[in-house]
């Protein structure tokens, strides 16, 4: 029987009970980094595989996989294991159990697939040499993300993986389906906070005041020109504004308003040269007009770049897999994704996992009260990803 037949007939056999996991996992979702519960749970199943899980970053798991000759090689894997501040909308079986949270964006079905995939590569371990290294971490969807924070204790060292593999739902994809892109992918994601300060009063007084409204609506306008007239049209830039708190009245002009925004870009030193240009400008038009401001730029996640040759691999492994009819390319996404972290250490292939069903209603976007899957999208997962390390520990 043949690599990808072997992994087939193992991805259907474990496809129910990775279903039931899902569940369980979708059921009694978690908050970023208090995933205390979820953890203990992937431990369970960990160990009732034969495994050795490790802790890491509180809420995080580390455990290994050992083929022939372990110390060949070692690849990652990586899955998520946080949910958001959602209630949820959804009438089903398994419907979170704690009141607005919600696994809206996928992660349940991230964590059950990376247990499930490695169900089949402890399996097939006397059939490849090296190891795989499975990471389970906390804290995707909030700041500073558990990603860093893994790597700041060392999940990337003893065994150091020289490469790692992610997937991530994709409700705009038909289940049964999967998407890959090179090169660079998604945005780093950088918060931006302004507080303009000026001189309020009456309205009616224009002379007698430092217009922080007036100042800000400039300010706003002419920021854009970051991304206009400075970035480089080849790398894709974005900066937004969506919330601005002026407390004055029809008649009253605050003494400050606040602006928050968002930079998002994929280049980490265009990034840095236009943080730079952000403060320098609105300090410098703030000033301009009278009064002054304080800028604060917070850091998000860096850009995620997948890297080439192991994408094109990642991309030829599922042409064979699930056939090239199922295999699409994925344009630049300007959202953000801890994996970033990731794959500006190591290369990296962070691909797509399709869980749409139009004929079933499942149709609803990430981060949303009616997000869902299609479970017939967890065969596909775990049978991939674990066709994926096989082929690269061959290589």
């Amino acid at each position: 029987m043949s690599t990808v037949d072997k992994v087939k007939e193992l991805a259907q056999t474990y496809a129910p009970d990775t279903v039931q996991v899902r569940r369980h996992i979708h059921a009694n979702p978690e908050l970023s980094f208090e995933e205390h519960n979820t953890a203990a749970y992937v431990k369970r199943v960990l160990e009732s595989y034969g495994l050795n899980p490790t802790s890491m970053a509180e809420t995080g798991l580390v455990a290994l996989i050992e083929g022939k000759n372990p110390e060949k090689r070692t690849i990652a894997l990586r899955a998520d294991l946080d949910a958001l501040p959602i209630v949820e909308a959804n009438e089903v079986a398994y419907k979170s159990k704690n009141e607005g949270v919600m696994h809206a964006c996928g992660h349940d079905v991230h964590t059950a697939s990376l247990l499930g995939a490695a169900r089949i590569l402890q399996e097939l371990r006397e059939e490849y040499e090296g190891t795989v290294k499975l990471i389970f971490q906390p804290g995707e969807e909030k700041f500073p993300g558990g990603a860093s924070i893994m790597i700041k204790e060392g999940v990337l060292q003893n065994p150091d993986p020289e490469k790692i593999i992610g997937q991530h739902v994709f409700p705009m994809l038909p289940a049964g389906k999967v998407g890959f892109r090179s090169g660079m992918y998604m945005a780093s994601a950088d918060e931006i906070y302004i507080t303009v300060k000026g001189k309020g009063g009456h309205a009616a007084m224009p002379e007698q005041n430092v217009d922080t409204v007036l100042i800000a609506s400039h300010l706003i306008v002419a920021l854009q020109q970051i991304v206009s007239r400075h970035a480089s049209p080849k790398v894709p830039t974005v900066l937004s504004f969506g919330k601005v708190e002026a407390k004055g009245a029809t008649n009253v002009i605050p003494d400050e308003v606040k602006i928050e925004g968002t930079f998002r870009t994929m280049n980490e030193v265009w990034r840095k040269e236009a943080h730079k240009r952000i403060k320098k400008l609105a300090e410098g038009l703030c000033e301009s007009m009278g009064g002054s401001c304080v800028i604060d730029i917070k850091n998000g996640y860096p850009f995620l770049q997948n890297d080439p040759e192991l994408t094109e691999r990642a991309r030829a492994a599922a042409e064979s897999y699930l056939g090239a009819d199922n295999v699409v390319d994925l344009d630049l996404w300007m959202g953000a994704e801890d994996f970033a972290y990731y794959s500006q250490e190591v290369p990296a292939c962070f691909y797509r996992l399709g869980t749409r069903n139009d004929a079933r209603g499942i149709v609803s976007g990430v981060h949303t009260p009616t997000f869902d899957i299609d479970e017939a999208a967890l065969e596909t997962s775990i049978g991939l990803m674990a066709y994926v390390a096989l082929q690269e520990l061959k290589a």
